[in-house]
């Protein structure tokens, strides 16, 4: 089924935007049981005769407007509404959607499974790229930014956590109900909701920080990783700019993860990841950057992903050379032999495929890239491109091309000849 990305086929509707979800939810744990509604305000982009929302639950009862549609139905994972009248470009809409279900992850032919999963005790969300629809309607593609309210009713005996700002929590028998909101337009795949026993502590830091996690989280490798994040945090609101969003929150499962989880306002690892080995250090790093690069600044398809998680990787290295480890230019030269044994990638870097979207040659080829182009520009300059790329692009979705072309204007000269080797071409340039 053709979608809005041929990355993540059958998802996504470039018809409409939806500029708004407000998400009133009660949540069973032990049944794992999601019900609640779903209010969407869309703008119409094209002429609309129907709306094509991503949904993998059963929606009960649907208006628009305030009125019951023509029909609705739900079919291959949309839930088609028919409207009583066609709706013109520009024009707003709202939508209420009733829906229940059992949430689980959404598997995907090429991609792994994404979506709403249960740990041993709780909820995890790890929607990237396509699962979203897990758990809440939407118009799943990375280049539909939408604000967020959620309020989630769940047992008093769990902590819930949401990619945006805590209102409020208030206590009702046996259940707690937590309010949320999200004021910076984000993609569907970055909201995503934590729950868990867990307790919160604050770090002092340039922006407020919270660490959630479960009892005794702070012992052992916590220091070295996520105690260092109030550093992370101000040498990379020096390097990229103003931190986007209002806090940074870091979730730490009771679980070991493989792998920690990206989202707005809002990081998730593993208590694997209490550790003091780089590669957790890392990738504390890697998931606070991804705050500028991926979810303030957004694709506009899955494609350019090297712009989410290149940047991310690079990072990684600046980290490593601010907190007095090995330099970026070390890292970077390690990375491109361990390419260069390889000579050529499989695909493009500006269009790796959905197959190789996430492998670790897309984040470190999209690294060597940003150093290829520090090394050209020096570091004033370098530094500049980044932060002006942030500040003139935040809330937006942008493109290879684009960030090529705001390269050669910060720096005053035509970069593409540097760059289209990196981004284009299968062979491993050398790294001068």
């Amino acid at each position: 089924m053709k979608g809005a990305d041929p990355y993540v086929p059958g998802h996504g509707d470039l018809s409409y935007d939806v500029l708004h979800h407000a998400l009133p939810l009660d949540y069973s744990v032990v049944s794992n049981r999601l019900e609640g509604e779903a209010v969407l305000r869309c703008r119409a982009v094209g002429r609309l005769t129907e709306l094509r929302l991503d949904l993998r639950l059963r929606a009960d009862k649907v208006s628009v407007g305030g009125r019951p549609p023509r029909r609705f139905r739900v079919a291959d994972g949309k839930l088609v509404i028919t409207l009583v009248e066609p709706v013109e470009p520009g024009s707003e809409l709202s939508v209420r959607i009733r829906y229940s279900g059992n949430p689980r992850p959404l598997a995907k032919r090429g991609l792994d499974a994404a979506g709403w999963e249960e740990l041993e005790d709780g909820v995890i969300v790890a929607s990237q790229p396509h699962g979203a629809p897990s758990w809440f309607p939407c118009n799943d593609r990375p280049s539909s930014r939408s604000t967020y309210q959620l309020t989630l009713t769940t047992s008093a005996d769990y902590h819930v956590e949401f990619s945006g700002e805590p209102v409020s929590v208030r206590r009702g028998g046996a259940t707690r109900t937590w309010r949320f909101r999200q004021d910076r337009p984000i993609a569907p795949y970055l909201a995503t909701v934590q729950i868990g026993r867990y307790q919160v502590s604050t770090q002092k830091a340039v922006v407020p920080m919270r660490v959630v996690g479960p009892p005794g989280i702070r012992d052992n490798g916590f220091s070295a990783s996520f105690g260092r994040q109030p550093a992370m945090m101000a040498y990379f609101v020096e390097a990229f700019g103003p931190y986007p969003f209002d806090s940074y929150t870091c979730v730490i499962t009771a679980d070991d993860l493989e792998i920690p989880l990206e989202s707005a306002a809002l990081s998730t690892f593993g208590r694997n990841f209490a550790s003091a080995d780089w590669d957790s250090v890392r990738l504390v790093a890697h998931e606070m950057a991804h705050q500028w690069f991926g979810n303030a600044v957004t694709v506009a398809s899955w494609r350019d992903i090297w712009l989410h998680e290149g940047f991310a990787c690079y990072a990684e290295w600046l980290w490593s050379e601010e907190s007095g480890r090995r330099t970026a230019d070390a890292w970077a030269r390690h990375h491109h032999g361990l390419l260069a044994g390889g000579h050529h990638q499989p695909a493009p870097l500006v269009d790796p495929t959905v197959r190789h979207m996430f492998d670790d040659w897309v984040y470190k080829r999209g690294a060597l890239t940003l150093h290829a182009l520090r090394r050209e520009v020096g570091d004033a300059t370098f530094f500049a491109i980044l932060r002006s790329w942030v500040a003139g692009h935040r809330w937006e979705s942008v493109t290879t091309a684009q960030f090529v072309a705001h390269c050669g204007d910060v720096a005053g000269r035509d970069l593409a000849p540097l760059l289209a080797p990196w981004l284009h071409a299968r062979e491993l340039p050398d790294l001068a």
